[in-house]
This record gives structure tokens, C-alpha cells and sequence, in this order.
């Protein structure tokens, strides 16, 4: 895979991820219940989350560093979630869909400027960005859509 190939992997992913939120109104994307008791907000949120832990990571992998465990720093990766979403319930949807994109940006960014070597076999490096990104989006995409289906 190259890094072209791998950001129109990313981007297909992700087009999907976002349109599956088109078209909702400000209620519909703050009501509990999506996924357990997370709202689309909440969901839209920890995905960035997952970008961003993904944008710390991929430099500590570059340098050969160890990455910190979820399990010493928060309790878990479960623990990790309820937290972030926690801390972001304060952020208007605005906030929230700025977040997002800025966030997305800022990762497809990086990965441009990311050495080919990284990209072209099965590293770390892309491993964490596979994790983070266009296999981690198909699963929210398809619980929102879901959700939208039983509430037609």
C-alpha cells in the first residue's frame, strides 16, 4: 500500500462515517441511546478521541518509544472512553463537529508527511492508523445507521 492508497482508504471510510450523520438535527444528534448510552455527539467525539490518541501515537512509534498502556493511565481502555466522553459532553455540537474535522485534518496531514517506509508494509506505524481510523470508523458508521433505521 502506498501512502495514496492508504489515505483514499482512510477517506472512504470516513466519507461514509460522516454521511451517516447528514441531515440530523441538533436533538437527534445529543439523544442517549445510539450505541448503550452514548449519543451520535458522543460517538462523533470518540472518534476524534481515537484521532488524536492516534496523532500522539504515531510519533512516539516513529522513535521507537513504547507506548503508554490505557490500563496504567486510566483504568482501561473502557475507563479511557467514559472519561473523554465525559469530558467532552460540555462542547456544543458545533464544537464537537469542529473537533472532528480539525482533528481528521490534522491526521491526514501527518500521514502526508510521514516517511513512505512506514506506509508501504505492515508497521506499527500503520497498524495504529488502521486501528484508529478506517477500521474503527465502519463500526460507528454502522451503529448509527442502525439507529437511524429504527427510528424511521
Amino acid at each position: 500500500m502506498n501512502k495514496d492508497q492508504l489515505i483514499n482508504k482512510i477517506e472512504q471510510a470516513w466519507q461514509e462515517f460522516t454521511a451517516s450523520t447528514d441531515g440530523l438535527s441538533e436533538p437527534q444528534m445529543l439523544e442517549p441511546g445510539v450505541v448503550g448510552v452514548w449519543s451520535i455527539s458522543d460517538i462523533i467525539t470518540h472518534v476524534s478521541t481515537w484521532e488524536e490518541e492516534c496523532l500522539k501515537a504515531l510519533p512516539l512509534i516513529l522513535s521507537g518509544q513504547r507506548l503508554p498502556r490505557y490500563s496504567d493511565l486510566y483504568g482501561g481502555i473502557d475507563a479511557f472512553n467514559t472519561q473523554m466522553i465525559a469530558k467532552n459532553r460540555l462542547l456544543s455540537i458545533n464544537e464537537i463537529l469542529k473537533r472532528r474535522d480539525d482533528t481528521h485534518q490534522r491526521l491526514l496531514e501527518y500521514i502526508r508527511k510521514t516517511p513512505d517506509e512506514q506506509i508501504v508494509t505492515e508497521t506499527r506505524f500503520r497498524r495504529r492508523i488502521r486501528f484508529d481510523s478506517y477500521a474503527h470508523y465502519p463500526e460507528h458508521t454502522e451503529a448509527i445507521l442502525e439507529w437511524r433505521e429504527r427510528k424511521s
